[in-house]
C-alpha cells in the first residue's frame, strides 16, 4: 500500500520539499502504525521544512510534530486497533516521522489516549502550542499564581501558544493582557477574552532593560524569551512568576539577580518535548475540560491541505502566524 506523505530531503546543497508516494517500510521504526486523521503547523515544524535546517536530525524527513488518529496496526499492550489516538513531541517530526503523511509509525511510549470529550480535531487545534499553554497555565497553578493575584501578561499573543493561552486563561477567571505587534490583530485579541491588548515596546521598548521596574503583572506566559523576559523579570509584582516556553525573541536573556532575591519572583522554565507521561496525561484531560475554550475553536482555526503547506510553512517563517492551522489528511 502506498500513501501521500509530505517530504523534506536534502543531499549536500541539494535540497527538496514536496508530497511524495511512499510505504510503511519507508517510514522509522515504532510499534504503532496510525491512520493520521490531523495533524498541525507549528513554527518547529516550518523550522524542519527549509534548507540546512537544524531542527531536521535526519533525511528523508516526513515534519509534523503533532498527529491525531486511528491505531491500525500495534505490537504494544498499550494500543490496540481502533484506538483513537494523539501524539506531540518527544522527536515526532524530527528524528521520527511525523505527522505530515497519511500514515504514520511511532513509539508507543510517546502516544496519549484521545481524552474524552475531545474530538481529533480539536486535538490538533491545541496541538503542542495548546499543550505548552495549558503546561505553562499549571506551572503559574504551582507557583501559587490564582486569579484574584492581578493581571496575567501574554506575549506573542497571536501565535499559537498565546492565543491558546489567552482563551485558557480567561476561561478559568484571569484578567489577561496581550501583547503583539499586530495592530489590526487586537479586536481578535479581545474576542478570544484578553482584557487589554498593549503593544511589543510596552513589555520591552529596545533600551536598556531596568533590572527593577514598576511592578506590572502577577504573572506571564511567554513563549518568546530574548529581552522580553529579561523586561517582563523586571515588571513582576511581588512574588510574580513567568512561564518560559520559546525563543523566537531570542536565547539570551539579559537579567539581574533583583527581581528574584527583591521581589521573590519565579522564572519556571516549560518544556513540553519531554514532558514525563503522567503529567503529559493530567494537561491533556484537563484540556478536554476546564481548559478547553472550545467556543474559540473557530475564530482560532485555519484548516490546511498538504498540497497547501509549503504556503502555510512560509507564512510562520515570515512572522505572520494567526492562531492554529491544523492539517486535514
Amino acid at each position: 500500500m502506498t500513501f501521500k506523505a509530505f517530504r523534506v530531503n536534502q543531499d549536500g546543497e541539494e535540497f527538496s520539499r514536496g508530497i511524495e508516494e511512499v510505504e510503511i517500510d519507508d517510514l522509522t521504526e515504532g510499534d504503532v502504525v496510525i491512520k493520521v486523521h490531523y495533524s498541525s503547523v507549528n513554527y518547529k515544524d516550518a523550522m524542519a521544512s527549509v534548507k540546512n535546517s537544524k531542527i531536521a536530525q535526519k533525511y528523508p524527513l516526513t515534519p509534523g510534530i503533532d498527529l491525531a488518529g486511528e491505531v491500525v496496526e500495534s505490537n504494544s499492550e498499550q494500543f490496540r486497533e481502533g484506538d483513537k489516538i494523539v501524539a506531540t513531541s518527544y522527536d515526532i517530526g524530527v528524528s521520527k516521522d511525523g505527522g505530515y503523511s497519511e500514515y504514520a509509525r511511532i513509539p508507543s511510549d510517546w502516544i496519549v489516549e484521545l481524552p474524552e470529550g475531545m474530538t481529533l480535531e480539536e486535538s490538533m487545534i491545541f496541538g503542542t502550542a495548546g499543550f505548552t499553554a495549558a503546561l505553562s497555565i499549571h506551572r503559574l497553578e504551582e507557583a501559587g499564581i490564582r486569579p484574584e493575584d492581578g493581571q496575567i501578561l501574554v506575549t506573542g499573543a497571536t501565535g499559537g501558544v498565546g492565543s491558546m493561552a489567552i482563551a485558557m486563561l480567561a476561561k478559568l477567571g484571569y484578567s489577561v493582557v496581550a501583547s503583539t505587534g499586530k495592530e489590526s490583530e487586537h479586536d481578535y485579541l479581545k474576542e478570544l477574552g484578553a482584557r487589554e491588548v498593549i503593544s511589543r515596546e510596552d513589555v520591552y521598548d529596545g533600551g536598556k532593560i531596568k533590572p527593577l521596574d514598576k511592578q506590572k503583572w502577577a504573572g506571564s506566559v511567554d513563549p518568546t524569551g530574548g529581552n522580553n523576559l529579561a523586561a517582563i523579570l523586571g515588571k513582576l509584582q511581588y512574588s510574580g512568576a513567568v512561564a518560559v516556553s520559546g525563543l523566537t525573541a531570542g536565547t539570551d536573556v539579559p537579567a539581574t539577580v533583583f527581581p528574584f532575591i527583591l521581589r521573590g519572583i519565579s522564572l519556571l522554565g516549560v518544556d513540553s518535548v519531554h514532558c514525563p507521561m503522567t503529567i503529559r496525561r493530567q494537561i491533556w484531560n484537563r484540556m478536554a475540560t476546564d481548559l478547553k475554550p472550545e467556543e474559540h475553536f473557530e475564530k482560532m482555526k485555519n484548516e490546511v491541505t498538504l498540497e497547501e503547506l509549503p504556503e502555510t510553512l512560509n507564512t510562520l517563517l515570515e512572522g505572520k502566524a494567526r492562531g492554529r492551522n491544523i492539517v486535514k489528511l
